[in-house]
């Protein structure tokens, strides 16, 4: 059996890709899997990481700001679509999935047009505008949020399975990462971060935020800035005489072991990309969620709508993100267990623990 997973630009389409490919050879161990992306996105480096061949094509996506730009991405559709028909006929797969981001446009419209069984994944509770071109070609889509079916007009063979995520955040209790990272068992965790590169507002807010958080007793918070901002960031607390690490507040530039520290809180504050929002809720953890306002079709807002609507987490939109709301956010949490219990069983309601599975297993491969 021969699969292509293709989706890429960015973590959140590639990780999911990697873990229905690691499903697939947990279940398949002689399945051929090849993944196609573009050469410019993070796929380049992840996927060769998980020990996955890749192969490249050229992608592009539609600019917005700048119509003649789209003269290229025209270009570029035409060329990626013929690299892409290209590659199947060499490889010739039994099924192609697309997990998002413009370069599954080629490769999916190829197979369908090959008459290969083709498969979509979207991970946001607003679906992306490449899966809903590609939806109604495909044999089934399969959806993190149920409330994306609203937004796949005519389409019908749609399958609510989560988001697939790595199996490391069900890899242990927060009992056990406390004891593995140092963290007092009764302390009230608060692990802030901003994805990987950090996010200013968040940075900023959190920062200012400080003043009224370093001395509440029990409080222990984890903050994580992105390389570009720990320095400043590490300045501005001196200056506050909050030290980088040590007290109740510790700062990080960038943490390799997320999922530990994930499992170690109490509440988490964050950005509400999809796969973060699928390992929050995975790990049933009560969340204030902070919707970056610069993606496409303001899809993070959905996100952490769902989220809110059920229960399971605050959503603070950046247009009211000030210090005073963030440390009530923080404080309203700590002081109710009552209320963190209902967050925490709300998130773990909204969250999947074995959506590459069931995506697997829906595909009949």
């Amino acid at each position: 059996m021969k699969v292509i997973l293709t989706g890429g630009g960015t973590g959140g389409h590639i990780y999911p890709a990697i873990a229905i490919a690691d499903q697939i050879k947990a279940q398949y161990p002689d399945a051929e899997i090849l993944f196609v992306g573009t050469s410019k996105g993070m796929e380049k480096d992840l996927v060769p990481q998980a020990g996955y061949p890749i192969r490249f094509i050229t992608a592009s996506g539609l600019d917005r700001r700048n119509l003649l730009k789209n003269f290229k991405t025209a270009r570029d559709v035409l060329k990626g679509l013929a690299e892409a028909k290209a590659i199947l006929q060499e490889f010739k797969p039994d099924a192609v999935i697309g997990t998002g981001g413009y370069v599954c446009g080629p490769i999916v419209k190829a197979a369908q047009s090959m008459k290969i069984r083709t498969f979509l994944h979207e991970q946001n509770a607003f679906p992306g505008v490449t899966n809903k071109l590609l939806a109604k070609g495909a044999e089934k889509v399969f959806i993190s949020f149920a409330e994306a079916a609203n937004h796949f007009k005519g389409v019908t063979s749609m399958v609510v399975t989560g988001n697939p995520i790595r199996k490391d955040f069900f890899s242990g209790t927060k009992e056990e990462y406390r004891a593995k990272l140092g963290i007092p068992q009764d302390a009230f965790v608060v692990l802030c971060f901003g994805g990987s590169r950090g996010a200013y507002a968040i940075n900023t807010t959190m920062t200012a935020a400080v003043d009224s958080l370093k001395d509440v007793s029990g409080l222990k918070l984890y903050f994580v800035t992105g390389r570009y901002y720990y320095d400043s960031i590490t300045e501005e607390l001196a200056r506050k005489d909050v030290a980088a690490e040590g007290g109740n507040v510790v700062l990080f530039p960038y943490v390799n072991n997320m999922h530990e520290y994930l499992l170690a809180a109490d509440l988490v504050i964050s950005r509400s990309g999809a796969l973060t929002v699928s390992e929050i809720t995975a790990c049933g953890k009560a969340s204030v969620l902070i919707p970056s306002p610069n993606v496409t079709g303001n899809h993070q807002f959905f996100n952490a709508k769902v989220v809110a609507d059920r229960g399971g987490a605050v959503l603070l939109e950046e247009k009211d993100l000030t210090p005073e709301r963030l440390v009530a956010s923080i404080l309203a949490v700590k002081s109710d267990a009552e209320k963190k219990a209902s967050m925490e069983a709300a998130a773990r309601a909204v969250g999947t623990a074995d959506a590459a599975k069931a995506i697997v297993a829906s595909m009949n491969l």
